[in-house]
């Protein structure tokens, strides 16, 4: 591959990430969220608990985490009709939330959680390159915080979270492997990557693609360490952001938890007799 610098929008690096803001609470009633941003990429992620788990699970003494995906009309330079309209969700948007929810149970002891379902809502608010990984990376946080609220007012007993968890995509243009990339170099790119990995390097999931040609395994083995480098600064931004909350979380744990945690209650029961 090239070694040539590469001149890229705003004169970014190519092993630089864009500008990465994450804000939590993002969303009053959510059980935990966040609103990340990735340059020009803007994702508002919603974690929802129920007491409830699919019918696949029930009785199983586990959990649930899932996630569903949607961008908004205007996200992009065009307007993009709503998928509701069209009575169900596209392959792409199908193949992103799937992505999405594999990723974070990667992550996720769900035998901590029993009986309890969480729901990743990932709606892009603008997109500019990187939607599913923005996606990913802010979904892991929201889970997060919803995870604390549950273990801190003691409806679970247990941590669930195994580790922090973030992805990236990589790519090569003009011979030159790039990190995040953006839309105009996403577009361009002779090979598409995304890599989804833990913090300390384990993988979850490589998507990768040569979009305008064939490309060799040191090229692959160059970009998945190129992202696993920005997968690591990735989680250090969502540990600095949920620190307060993990250091709650480990001095309860420290106090071997805070009570005896009750089951579940029946939806059903909640609204009585109709």
């Amino acid at each position: 591959m090239s070694e040539t610098p590469i001149l890229r929008p705003n004169g970014r690096a190519a092993n630089a990430l864009r500008p990465i803001s994450l804000t939590l609470g993002a969303q009053k009633f959510a059980e935990g969220s966040a609103l990340i941003e990735v340059g020009d990429t803007r994702v508002l992620v919603a974690a929802s608990v129920e007491n409830r788990v699919p019918s696949f699970l029930r009785d199983s003494g586990r959990g649930w985490v899932t996630a569903e995906y949607s961008m908004l009309p205007r996200a992009t330079h065009t307007r993009s009709g709503r998928e509701v309209d069209k009575g169900r969700p596209s392959g792409r948007t199908s193949e992103i939330q799937r992505l999405i929810g594999r990723s974070l149970r990667a992550v996720v002891d769900t035998t901590a959680m029993p009986d309890r379902t969480i729901t990743l809502d990932c709606d892009v608010l603008q997109a500019d390159g990187g939607t599913r990984t923005a996606a990913i990376t802010g979904a892991y946080v929201a889970l997060a915080l919803a995870c604390a609220r549950l273990y801190l007012t003691g409806d679970i007993a247990g941590w669930p979270l195994i580790s922090p968890l973030a992805a990236v995509s990589v790519g090569i243009l003009d011979g030159a492997p790039l990190l995040d990339l953006e839309y105009i170099e996403d577009q361009a790119a002779e090979v598409d990557m995304n890599v989804v990995a833990t913090a300390d390097g384990q993988l979850v999931e490589i998507q990768g693609t040569g979009e305008k040609r064939a490309f060799r395994r040191d090229e692959m083995d160059r970009l998945v360490d190129l992202a696993l480098g920005g997968i690591g600064q990735l989680v250090e931004i969502q540990r600095a952001i949920l620190a307060p909350t993990l250091a709650e979380v480990a001095e309860v744990q420290a106090r071997g938890g805070r009570r005896k945690v009750a089951p579940p209650k029946d939806e059903k029961k909640l609204w009585g007799r109709p």
